[in-house]
């Protein structure tokens, strides 16, 4: 009969696996019948139609003088293009955003921001290429005909290489910078903002400088070791093998790497050379920057200007003069000297005294310096043209702005092998700002690890890092934590699981620094405690069923613990032989056991060993203290061993420390129970998904094994439904977007001609908006019939572990 009753239940289990099965196979179908597609009928941005109506004056008209500088300019032009008939035209007076010619020095208007993070060169330019959307130039080979002003260009949080670097170098500038805007040319890569080919910056691992080992001298009177009795000659055929081994092994992962190499190299650019792009130079000497460097705008990356990216240059400016580069660009930039003011190698279009000084060798300046320089002083005091103020308004970055950075709050770059997202804070309500996903293939299939960045959360963590391949999870939290928590590494949520944490000592009571955990064991390790505590472990036994039936938050649902282990540092207020190194409470077996630090000048330690009997009352009331209850070892010693009244008061009083510390280790487990339930209240609401249907059914105290089942049945085709109807519900709200959006674009064919720029501009602004929300909406939707089919097995997971269906349910525990 028992053997037919156990062949019925695995019946029966492999019925209700079969029927989960296919319970998982109809959510995912009809799942997969719910599809979206994005309408791709959003006409792209076209600076044409851009409102200029509310801009002020200077936008649309020149002053004098600004004529004044276009006529200068234009004769800089000719005699240039005269005496260089071979180079470029020059990037002079392109139109602006009102079609009105301007140069391009009176375009950068200097501006100190008053937020701490754009002081610095870093802050501006992550800012700049956080901020704006990069457009590529109209022609790949000759500079843009439009340079629209930087405030035009943060409006619309969009630009090109020049808008880009127009907006970092005022932004420097204002800092306090050095800094100037480059036309010149660079690498596709440059160009383009592919960045598939770079290792992400997250990933560069800072280089470490190995220290040799210091030899230490023989000292005169060492032992001296053994002679060795080996072959030479098998010593040396051994490290020949071995040498052999290596150098084939370092030869083929060279040629493993040359393969790689050569297979991402990038195919060859047939306009290497002839590619415009703009930059920032920032010069050294203004804010104690100690060499010149070049900034790409587009990736807020930092070069040597001797970079191989970088190809060549035509001019550069900034707010107060245009130079010409007249150095030769067959080596890149290499070999080019930013000294601005040698004429021979950097041609002026402004003659005025604020323009740099020549650079000259310290004998020259010796000699300068005792001739008669008044003449000299009068040539110089002749003024020339000053560059005329900016036609630009006032850069103004509110704090939502600043905040929000990226356009629409998101922003992904693609590296090699990687991919970062970047979203605004508050943006996701679970504070995740930045997330980087690495990949062990080229193509970015295989995922191997998952790092996310996060801020202004209230549990104070800031960054999760999750490796795919041994699905380790890391939680790292800031300073603030109501648990003092440091750090958190697990492999599932589940209590009483392999895990280990970190904490903050300094701010806890108990100085805990480090919890290891797992299903039979528990080590915490201390720090600084007046105790001298520093190492606790903690062995436990098997639950026994009763004590599973338990509620999960009493201390007798604790594990049942079998040996606690506790060491102390040395305390030298106390003798050696009278201060406790390591004790043991061997709870199950009724003992004991202390351990002293060693005295000095003695290589063992004293020791006790304390046997409890089992007729000893567990409240210490009637202990009955005899003398093979206490066995004693004590070191270098000849007085007398400790009268059996001290013996039995010293038992008592370590009974007492047992029962607290069996206390300790409940807490410690309550502690760290605390903080998943946290964390799970954080991910999902904490719901009773039994209590409606408890409630239909009535009593429950006399439930049959049908009724359980039947009520778990219940409960996952509720589930179900309500994930089926959630879809349904985000499919109905994509469908309306895209219909309104439709209504919005066929009103704007019919109207298009009648319509005002100001009602040109609230289509775009409407078009920008509802195709963000439609994108959002198909994110949601592709997340939650990903995330469906684990729910819904999370959940049968928990009906069976619930400690109202367990007893009825055994076979699937």
């Amino acid at each position: 009969m028992e053997v037919l009753r156990e062949n019925g239940e695995q019946e029966e289990e492999e019925k209700k696996v079969l029927v989960i099965s296919n319970e998982l196979q109809d959510l995912e179908e009809k799942l997969s019948r719910i599809k979206v597609h994005i309408p791709n009928v959003v006409p792209e941005f076209d600076w044409n139609s851009i409102d200029t109506s509310q801009l002020p004056a200077s936008y649309k008209t020149n002053s004098a003088k600004e004529q004044m500088l276009l006529q200068l300019a234009d004769n800089f032009h000719r005699q240039y293009a005269h005496l260089c008939p071979d180079r470029q035209p020059l990037f002079l007076h392109p139109l602006n955003e009102c079609g009105v010619e301007k140069f391009v020095s009176t375009t950068v208007r200097p501006t100190l921001q008053p937020y701490p993070e754009l002081y610095n060169w870093d802050g501006c330019a992550q800012f700049v290429s956080d901020y704006l959307t990069m457009e590529p130039l109209s022609s790949p080979i000759t500079p843009p005909s439009y340079l629209p002003s930087p405030t035009t260009i943060l409006k619309y949080q969009r630009g090109n290489c020049f808008g880009f670097s127009v907006l970092l170098c005022s932004l420097l500038i204002g800092a306090g910078y050095d800094a100037y805007c480059v036309n010149g040319y660079a690498t596709r890569e440059i160009c383009m903002m592919d960045e598939t080919r770079e290792v992400c910056p997250l990933l560069e691992k800072s280089k470490k400088v190995l220290k040799e080992p210091v030899k230490e001298k023989a000292k005169k009177y060492a032992v001296k070791p053994p002679r060795d009795l080996r072959s030479k000659f098998e010593l040396q055929q051994v490290s020949k093998k071995e040498a052999d081994i290596k150098a084939a092994q370092k030869k083929k992962q060279k040629e493993e790497e040359e393969r790689v190499m050569e297979a991402e190299k990038p195919t060859p650019d047939p306009l290497y050379g002839l590619r415009v792009h703009a930059w920032v130079l920032v010069l050294s000497g203004k804010r104690e920057v100690p060499e010149s460097f070049f900034i790409d705008p587009f990736t807020a990356h930092s070069y040597s200007t001797s970079d191989d990216h970088f190809l060549g240059i035509e001019s550069i400016w900034n707010h107060k003069n245009y130079w010409v580069n007249m150095q030769d660009c067959w080596n890149g930039c290499k070999d080019l000297t930013f000294d601005l003011g040698d004429p021979v190698r950097w041609e002026f279009m402004l003659l005025g005294t604020d323009k740099p000084l020549l650079l000259l060798p310290e004998e020259e300046e010796e000699e300068l310096a005792d001739e008669d320089l008044d003449d000299f002083d009068k040539e110089e005091e002749e003024k020339g043209f000053d560059m005329p103020p900016s036609w630009v308004d006032l850069i103004q970055i509110s704090r939502k702005e600043f905040e929000t950075r990226c356009p629409q709050g998101k922003k992904v770059i693609q590296y090699k092998s990687a991919k970062l997202e970047k979203w605004a804070p508050y943006l996701n309500s679970n504070g995740l700002v930045k997330r980087l996903t690495v990949y062990e293939d080229p193509e970015c299939v295989r995922v191997l690890e998952v790092k996310g960045w996060f801020e202004n959360r209230e549990d104070m963590m800031n960054m999760r890092q999750l490796n795919k391949k041994t699905e380790v999870t890391t939680e790292y939290f800031s300073p603030g934590h109501i648990q003092g928590l440091k750090a958190h590494s697990y492999k599932t949520m589940e209590p009483e699981t392999e895990r280990t944490m970190e904490f903050y000592s300094e701010t806890r009571v108990d100085g805990l620094q480090k919890r290891v955990e797992n299903t039979k064991e528990m080590t915490e390790y201390f720090e600084g405690r007046s105790d001298f505590l520093h190492y606790r472990h903690t062995e436990f036994g098997r639950r026994t069923k009763r004590a599973q039936m338990v509620l999960i938050n009493t201390e007798l649902n604790a594990r049942p613990i079998v040996q606690i282990k506790e060491q102390f540092h040395r305390n030298p207020e106390k003798p050696a032989d009278e201060d406790v190194a390591e004790r043991i409470f061997m709870i199950l077996e009724g003992r004991i056991m202390l351990t002293y630090h060693c005295k000095d000048d003695y290589i063992t330690a004293s020791k006790k060993e304390f046997i409890k009997w089992k007729d000893v009352d567990n409240k210490g009331n009637k202990v009955i203290m005899t003398s093979d209850m206490c066995i004693s070892y004590q070191v270098g010693s000849s007085v007398k061993n400790k009268k059996l009244l001290h013996l039995y008061e010293m038992m008592l009083k370590l009974m007492e420390e047992e029962k607290q510390l069996r206390h300790q280790v409940w807490e410690s487990e309550t502690e760290e129970r605390l903080m998943l339930e946290e964390r799970q209240r954080q991910v999902e609401q904490d719901l009773d998904y039994l209590a409606p249907f408890l409630i239909q059914m009535g009593s429950t105290e006399k439930m049959s094994k049908w009724q359980a089942l039947r009520l778990k049945e219940d409960c996952l085709n509720d589930f179900k439904h309500h994930l089926i109807d959630k879809a349904n519900l985000i499919q109905a709200r994509f469908e309306k977007e895209t219909q309104e959006l439709q209504k919005k674009q066929q009103w704007y064919q019919q109207n298009q001609l009648s319509m005002t720029l100001e009602d040109e501009d609230a289509y775009l602004t409407y078009c920008s908006d509802a195709m963000f929300r439609i994108r959002i909406l198909e994110i949601r939707l592709n997340r939650h019939k990903e995330m469906a089919p684990q729910k819904y097995i999370e959940l049968e997971e928990k009906l069976c572990k619930d400690p109202r269906l367990t007893e009825y349910l055994k076979f699937n525990v």
